[in-house]
């Protein structure tokens, strides 16, 4: 992965309200994913991370315990299969099974193509993951938080989740799913202390694009050619801005972009050195 897709840098401030606390993230072996992972063990979070990828995953995990001594449990996990979810959170060992923050990251999203034309299978990979494994996941963690009178759902949306662009109807419809379970579970959670917030990013270069093309790098890097995405690290410290206010404060929502991106398909480019040799 290049310094560029990477953390710009540790976060300005390590926030010490959330040592000690434990977090579980979906979607953690990469990406935006990885990035709060990393955040948030230096803030001193005991980390519960998942994905369906082994191999990453225990790679992270044990940069994590090697580089910031922080405290890890992995484990591999489908959020599509709401058994396989039930079935790995009910079997968390005991000192990570207090869940306090719960991070939605597990997403993808599959092609670039008109919705009468995009195979059925990828409508089904995107809603399965994006929208039901988002349920699945909060069905099975929130109930404890309720029990112990504490916790923060923070879920990865998505500047589509806000608009639409053409050939990305059913991603952008899951993403607008993400935002409606956000309003609708703090509605469900009024009166308790659970806090329900969306971090909602524009572009980021990670290996979204390379998802959603099927490994083909070409057309995965033109998607962040000549201009400035946002980096999976300045999510996650939006992220950690979010976690990290009073216990009296709710987030409700964040969208965040590049300076260079105005809209889903409205992103200032410069032209390539020699574009007119």
């Amino acid at each position: 992965m290049s310094a560029r897709r990477q953390n710009p840098k540790a976060l300005h401030d390590t926030p010490e309200t959330l040592r000690g606390r434990t977090a579980l993230i979906t979607g953690a072996s990469r990406g935006i994913g990885a990035a709060c992972a990393e955040a948030l063990a230096r803030a001193g979070v005991r980390l519960v991370l998942c994905s369906r990828g082994p191999e990453s995953l225990t790679s992270l995990a044990d940069s994590l315990r090697a580089d910031l001594a922080a405290d890890v449990f992995a484990f591999t996990c489908d959020v599509t299969n709401a058994e396989e979810v039930e079935r790995s959170i009910s079997e968390l060992p005991v000192s990570f099974s207090s869940v306090d923050i719960l991070i939605n990251n597990a997403g993808l999203a599959r092609s670039l193509a008109a919705l009468h034309e995009q195979p059925v299978e990828d409508f089904d990979e995107m809603v399965d993951t994006n929208f039901k494994g988002l349920l699945y996941v909060t069905r099975a963690v929130v109930p404890g938080m309720v029990e112990r009178g504490r916790g923060h759902v923070v879920n990865i949306g998505s500047t589509a989740g806000h608009e639409v662009y053409r050939n990305g109807a059913v991603y952008c419809a899951t993403k607008h799913a993400v935002a409606a379970i956000t309003r609708g579970l703090k509605l469900d959670l009024h009166g308790t202390p659970i806090r329900v917030t969306t971090v909602d990013p524009g572009m980021v270069e990670t290996d979204f694009s390379l998802v959603r093309f099927r490994g083909d790098s070409e057309r995965a890097a033109k998607v962040y050619a000549n201009t400035r995405p946002l980096v999976a690290g300045d999510v996650a410290e939006a992220v950690i801005w979010c976690l990290s206010r009073p216990d009296r404060v709710n987030i409700a929502e964040i969208i965040m972009t590049s300076v260079d991106q105005s809209s889903a398909t409205l992103v200032h480019r410069t032209e390539p050195a020699g574009a007119h040799a």
